[in-house]
């Protein structure tokens, strides 16, 4: 264990010794880059004319209706890749080629971040592997087609639930391996540091666009944020644009799967305990013997048992709350955004949306809320078709 990388007591460094100076070098990397002028001028380049940044803060005017509060949501879902996954992708792909590596490795849940790493591989010329469990390959297979039209090699995880969790196992003994001219781009807020670190700073411009837009649209910081939670990522994000101003109510919502009280869901931080999975300590589904228990949601996104590190700290000092939303209430909201807005939502984002429904007659009508519309739900719609087909 390494003392490095905490939040709180959450975090760390619990890694086979193989990976530690892989890890270390990451580290020394990321501390000497990231505040450069060359590397920040070149990735503010990419963001901006790549990526498509700054994204656009939206008032929901009809979905703001409909649920009785003003709405405003955070347009991830318009980055090239249909998702906030290529903020990630974009600053630890520009790190690994100042530090000289020449492949790439990521894991996958939703399929976002294996495209979006698989973009940002055929961008930068880069051999790239993407690690994802059989179940998701068939329920993601739009974007395992995007994965292999950029390049990439989708690599089958077999064992386990054939989920995330499973994915990462697999990409860790992988990189265990292949340290010397390879970089494990990982996709979330979580793992070993100081990934749960990389993974906040590039996703950071989320939360400081968004508390500017706010100011400059709303003439004021805004009451609540919202986004969904899986291992976090697109959360952090938008959180870190407002967590020192204690007035803004910070609100996380994880899978519910069908429902809390069964073992079908995936909600971490409501329901879980804590423990070390991937590298750090924090909140994980596990049951009373240590072992880490199967998930279920109807998000592939959410489909995991764990969160980062960060999101735990952020639960045990109170600053953010965070709640589940079950998976009919999901599919309730993905379709109340598109009938309402013409905008057709990630089912990981509707679970933000889902919460936001339930807080209808709850909350004043001058209430502000921000939430993160972190992807777009093309990627969705065969599932979505297949739990309620259209008439």
């Amino acid at each position: 264990m390494k003392h490095k990388g905490r939040f709180g007591t959450f975090g760390g460094f619990y890694v086979p010794e193989v990976l530690i100076p892989a890890l270390e070098e990451i580290e020394v990397a990321f501390d000497r880059w990231k505040d450069d002028p060359q590397f920040i001028a070149e990735l503010d380049g990419l963001y901006r004319f790549y990526a498509g940044r700054p994204t656009p803060l939206y008032r929901a005017k009809r979905f703001s209706e409909l649920v009785g509060f003003n709405v405003y949501l955070k347009r991830e879902d318009l980055l090239h890749g249909g998702a906030h996954k290529v903020n990630n992708t974009l600053g630890q792909g520009l790190l690994a080629r100042y530090m000289g590596k020449t492949k790439l490795i990521a894991e996958t849940g939703a399929g976002q971040h294996g495209l979006a790493t698989s973009m940002i591989g055929a961008l930068f010329g880069m051999e790239t592997k993407i690690f994802m469990g059989k179940t998701d390959i068939a329920r993601q297979n739009v974007n395992v087609h995007k994965m292999k039209l950029c390049g990439a090699e989708v690599i089958p995880v077999e064992g386990g639930t054939g989920t995330l969790k499973d994915a990462i196992n697999d990409a860790l003994r992988y990189w265990t391996a292949h340290v010397d001219d390879t970089f494990y781009l990982f996709g979330t807020a979580g793992g070993p540091h100081p990934y749960p670190t990389i993974v906040k700073h590039f996703q950071s411009p989320i939360g400081v666009e968004a508390r500017k837009q706010c100011l400059e649209q709303i003439g004021k910081l805004p009451d609540i944020v919202t986004a969904c939670v899986g291992g976090g990522s697109n959360a952090i994000g938008i959180f870190c644009g407002f967590e020192a101003d204690p007035q803004v109510r910070l609100v996380g919502v994880e899978g519910g799967g069908k429902g809390l009280d069964t073992h079908e869901h995936c909600a971490t931080l409501v329901t879980g305990s804590v423990g070390v999975l991937h590298g750090a300590q924090t909140y994980l589904l596990q049951d009373e013997n240590g072992q880490i228990r199967e998930t279920e949601c109807i998000s592939a996104g959410l489909d995991y048992p764990g969160v980062g590190p960060e999101h735990a700290y952020l639960k045990e000092t109170g600053r953010a709350e965070y709640v589940s939303a079950d998976d009919e209430s999901v599919l309730d909201a993905f379709a109340a955004l598109i009938r309402t807005e013409g905008i057709i939502p990630a089912l990981e984002s509707s679970h933000a949306l889902a919460w936001l429904m339930s807080m209808k007659g709850k909350l004043p009508h001058e209430t502000n809320i921000v939430a993160n519309l972190s992807g777009r739900g093309d990627k969705d719609v065969g599932i979505v078709e297949s739990y309620r087909p259209l008439e």
